[in-house]
């Protein structure tokens, strides 16, 4: 017990350790852009192209540490590739943390570590965020848990139980919620861009010696030892995922406005089966590339010029 808890707490300091430094990077970053834009004004020239500056919550797509399957000393995941990305190159604060589902992520430690992020003014050029980008889900499913929204595998069987697994969508609904409502009272304005990330193959294939699978062994558990079986209940899973975000980004108040200023990245469809899965839940770096692109279409329409 005292070894297993000596570990945890050695990870949690890693981890904190590891989004003291993103953020130090980060307030360089904007200092630099600051102290130019300074300059060029006592000189009279014109103020340089303003970038993008975005806050990023998530799990482990915005916070991939390995090079597909072995560790790197960098992380390789979609805010990576996408602070290289644009015409302009955004700068993006991440405070993602691998293997969070949404309630670890909305936890009340998180969100302290959110609002500590947003009111800090060396993050950021005009006070807040121009957006913040978030992944949850994914974890809130996958996993040793997986087999709890399966049913055992007879005649008729589909693979997902539906009233179990609309049950485990409402969590993450709720936690999405609390998301909009978080943004409202801190950062009032901010558009929010979520993703719902890709059809994964549970081919039993995990990261490093011993983390995961995350699907395959449930999926065996229940009953489902066809690949091509395994395959079609994850792509409902994650179907039925989009759908829940569809709705969020669809939701109007009273006037007809979008009430969650909510904006869906729809990378479905993305990565190549064959090739660009690194394992049974995550891509490879030009994978994760692929993934950014969408992201980076997604924000050029909503901020012409600024990316």
């Amino acid at each position: 017990m005292d070894r297993t808890l000596g570990l945890y707490r050695r990870l949690r300091q890693s981890m904190t350790q590891d989004i003291a430094d993103r953020t130090k990077a980060h307030q360089a970053k904007i200092a630099s852009f600051k102290t130019a834009a300074k300059a060029r004004l006592a000189t009279g020239a014109a103020p340089p192209s303003t970038p993008l500056v975005m806050l990023a919550h998530g799990d482990s797509w915005f916070d991939y540490p390995l090079d597909g399957n072995c560790p790197s000393l960098f992380c390789t995941d979609v805010t990576v590739q996408l602070n290289a990305m644009g015409n302009l190159n955004p700068h993006i604060l991440n405070v993602s943390q691998w293997g969070d589902a949404t309630t670890a992520e909305m936890s009340l430690p998180k969100q302290q570590r959110m609002i500590a992020a947003l009111q800090d003014s060396a993050n950021w050029i005009d006070g807040k965020p121009d957006a913040i980008l978030f992944s949850g889900g994914g974890d809130d499913i996958a996993g040793d848990q997986f087999c709890i929204f399966l049913d055992y595998a007879c005649a008729g069987a589909t693979g997902l139980d539906a009233a179990r697994f609309r049950d485990a969508l409402a969590i993450v609904e709720g936690s999405y919620r609390d998301l909009f409502a978080f943004r409202d009272r801190y950062a009032s304005g901010v558009p929010i861009f979520g993703h719902c990330y890709d059809f994964p193959i549970p081919n039993g294939k995990g990261a490093l010696p011993a983390v995961g699978p995350w699907l395959q062994p449930s999926l065996l558990f229940c009953g489902y030892s066809s690949l091509p079986q395994g395959t079609a209940i994850v792509r409902h899973a994650l179907t039925e995922f989009r759908a829940l975000l569809i709705k969020l980004q669809a939701e109007t108040d009273g006037t007809g406005k979008p009430k969650n200023n909510f904006i869906l990245v729809d990378t479905q469809g993305t990565l190549d089966p064959a090739t660009d899965w690194a394992n049974e839940l995550h891509p490879y770096p030009d994978g994760f590339k692929k993934i950014a692109e969408r992201f980076v279409t997604a924000l050029q329409s909503h901020f012409p010029d600024r990316i």
